[in-house]
C-alpha cells in the first residue's frame, strides 16, 4: 500500500468518526431550535473550553501561523500569538460569567443577535437585524478561509486540483453541519482540539530532532537577518512574489523594523475575542455558571501551548526545508511538508487529520452561527414572526447551502493566503461586536442608539481602514481591528450620551445581572 493511500485511509477513518458523532446527536439536535443552535445549555466545562478554542483557531493555527513564521520570522507570528493568549484569558475572565447570566435573563437568548436585541428590549428588531447581517457577511468570509485550507491540504497531499479538492471539503463540512447542529459540533470540536494539539506537539518534537536539536534550529534561524528578532522582521528577497534562491540558499535582505505601531497592531488580535460569536456562544451554552472557572484554565493552557508550538513549527521548517516554499501562500504548507516527510504514512495521516480537525471545527461553527443569524433572527425575527421551529430549522439548512456556495466562490483563488482572510474576518467581528459586548455587560448607560451606532461604525470602519487607509502605508499600516475597535467604542459612547438613557426596566435588569 502506498504512503498516499495510507494517509487517505487514516483521514477517511477520522472523517467517519466525525460523521458518527453528528449522527449520534442528530435526533436531539432536531428537537428544537434551542437544541440545534445552543445545545440546550448543557455543555460541561471541558467541552465548553476545548470546543470554543478549536472552533476559534481553525486551520490557520496549523497552516496560517506557521506559514507566517516560516516566511518572515517570529515577530509577526509571536506578537499575534501573545495578543491572542492575553485575549483568551481576559475574555474568559471578565465576559464569560456575566454573559452566561445575562443571556438567560434577557429572554433566554440563544443567538448573539437575539441577546443584543433582548438586552435593549427592542420592539422593532433593528439591532437584531444589523447584528445578523454582519454575522452573515463576516462568517461567509471566515468559512471561505476554511475552504482554502481544505483545498490546499488535499491538493498538496494527493496531487489533485485545488478547486475540486476545496469543493470536496466544502461538501463534507456542509453535510456534517446540517446533520448534527451545535451539540454535534461541540462534541466533535472537543475531540478535534485534542487531535490538533497532539499533531502540533508531535511535529515540533519530530522536526526539532530531525534538524539536529534545538540549538541547530536556533542557530540556523539566527543566521537570517531579523528572523528571531521580536523588534525586527526578516525580509525575503522576492521577484513577482517568489523568493529568490542562489546556490541552494534562500535570499533575505536586511532586517526590517518592527516598531511600537506594528506591535500594537498585532497585539490587537486579542481584542477580537470580545466579539467572536463562536466563543461567546460557548459562554452562553455552558451547563452552570460556576463551571466557567475550570473552563477558563483549560482554554488558556490549550491556547498558550498550541500557539507557541505553531510559531516554532515555522522556525523548524525554515531549518529543514529552507527553499521548498518560495511564496507567502506556499509557506502555509510547511506543516504538511514536515508531516509527510518526517512521519510514517499512517501517523502522517493522523497529523493531517489534525488540519482537517481544525478546519472542520471552525467551519461548522461559522456555518451554523451564520445560518442561525438568518433563520432565527431575520426570517423568524423580522420576516415571519409566526414561523414554527420546524420552519426555522428548514430555512437554516437552506441558508447553509447559500452561505457555502458564496464561500466557495471566495475561496476559488488558489493563491489566497489563509492568514490574510482570517485576519479580515477576525477584525470584522472584533470591531462590530467586541465594544458592544463589553459595554452591554458592564455599562448601564448604553442604550439602543449606542448599540446601533457601535455596530455600524465598527463594521464599516473595518472595510474603510482595510481598503482605503491601510494601503497608504507608513503610520497608517495598522491592523484594521485596532482603529475600528476604538471607533466603535467612540460611536457607542457618543450616541448613548446624546440620546435618552435606557428605561428603568432595562436598568433594573442590568442591576440584577451585575449583582
Amino acid at each position: 500500500m502506498t504512503d498516499t493511500m495510507q494517509i487517505m485511509l487514516v483521514m477517511a477513518a477520522y472523517m467517519l468518526v466525525v460523521i458518527g458523532i453528528g449522527l449520534a446527536f442528530a435526533r436531539r439536535a432536531n428537537r428544537s431550535s434551542e437544541d440545534y443552535f445552543l445545545g440546550g445549555r448543557t455543555l460541561g466545562p471541558w467541552v465548553t473550553a476545548m470546543s470554543a478554542e478549536a472552533s476559534d483557531m481553525s486551520g490557520w493555527l496549523l497552516m496560517g501561523l506557521p506559514g507566517v513564521a516560516y516566511w518572515c520570522g517570529i515577530a509577526d507570528a509571536a506578537w499575534t500569538a501573545i495578543g491572542l493568549g492575553l485575549g483568551t484569558y481576559i475574555n474568559w475572565l471578565i465576559v464569560s460569567r456575566r454573559l452566561r447570566r445575562y443571556s438567560e435573563k434577557a429572554g433566554n437568548a440563544i443567538t448573539l443577535p437575539e441577546f443584543f436585541s433582548n438586552r435593549f428590549h427592542e420592539k422593532k428588531p433593528v439591532v437584531m437585524t444589523i447584528a445578523a447581517l454582519f454575522i452573515l457577511i463576516f462568517f461567509t468570509v471566515y468559512a471561505a478561509s476554511c475552504l482554502v485550507t481544505c483545498g490546499k491540504l488535499f491538493s498538496t497531499l494527493f496531487g489533485l486540483g485545488y478547486v475540486p479538492m476545496m469543493m470536496v471539503g466544502a461538501a463534507f463540512v456542509l453535510v456534517y453541519t446540517i446533520i448534527g447542529g451545535f451539540l454535534a459540533e461541540s462534541a466533535s470540536d472537543f475531540m478535534q482540539a485534542v487531535v490538533m494539539i497532539t499533531a502540533l506537539v508531535v511535529i515540533v518534537a519530530t522536526g526539532t530532532a530531525a534538524a539536529g536539536g534545538l540549538g541547530a534550529v536556533l542557530d540556523n534561524a539566527a543566521a537570517i537577518p531579523g528572523f528571531l528578532d521580536f523588534f525586527g522582521i526578516a525580509t525575503p528577497v522576492t521577484v513577482d512574489g517568489v523568493q529568490q534562491v542562489v546556490d541552494g540558499a534562500p535570499q533575505f535582505g536586511a532586517a526590517g523594523s518592527y516598531g511600537l505601531l506594528s506591535i500594537l497592531s498585532t497585539l490587537a488580535w486579542g481584542l477580537g475575542y470580545f466579539g467572536m460569536p463562536q466563543v461567546l456562544l460557548r459562554f452562553m451554552a455552558i451547563r452552570r455558571e460556576g463551571e466557567l472557572n475550570a473552563s477558563r484554565r483549560i482554554a488558556t493552557v490549550w491556547v498558550v501551548i498550541s500557539l507557541t508550538v505553531a510559531v516554532f513549527i515555522g522556525v523548524v521548517g525554515r531549518t529543514l526545508f529552507p527553499t521548498a516554499l518560495t511564496t507567502a501562500s506556499d509557506a502555509e504548507n510547511i506543516f504538511i511538508l514536515l508531516s509527510t516527510n518526517l512521519l510514517p504514512a499512517a501517523l502522517a495521516g493522523l497529523v493531517m487529520a489534525g488540519i482537517l480537525a481544525a478546519t472542520i471545527s471552525s467551519s461548522d461553527s461559522y456555518l451554523l452561527i451564520a445560518a442561525s443569524a438568518f433563520s432565527k433572527n431575520i426570517y423568524q425575527g423580522l420576516l415571519r414572526r409566526e414561523a414554527t421551529d420546524k420552519q426555522v430549522l428548514n430555512v437554516s439548512r437552506l441558508t447553509l447551502l447559500a452561505i457555502t456556495a458564496v464561500a466557495i466562490v471566495i475561496a476559488m483563488d488558489e493563491d489566497s493566503v489563509i492568514f490574510t482572510i482570517v485576519s479580515f474576518a477576525w477584525a470584522g467581528f472584533g470591531a462590530t461586536f467586541g465594544p458592544l459586548m463589553l459595554m452591554s455587560l458592564f455599562w448601564k448607560r448604553i442604550n439602543r442608539a449606542g448599540a446601533i451606532a457601535g455596530m455600524v461604525g465598527g463594521g464599516v470602519m473595518v472595510f474603510v481602514w482595510n481598503l482605503l487607509v491601510r494601503p497608504l502605508g507608513g503610520v497608517w499600516d495598522i491592523y484594521e481591528l485596532l482603529p475600528a475597535f476604538l471607533f466603535s467604542c467612540l460611536c457607542i459612547v457618543i450616541a448613548s450620551l446624546l440620546t435618552a438613557p435606557p428605561d428603568q426596566e432595562i436598568q433594573r435588569e442590568f442591576d440584577q445581572v451585575a449583582g
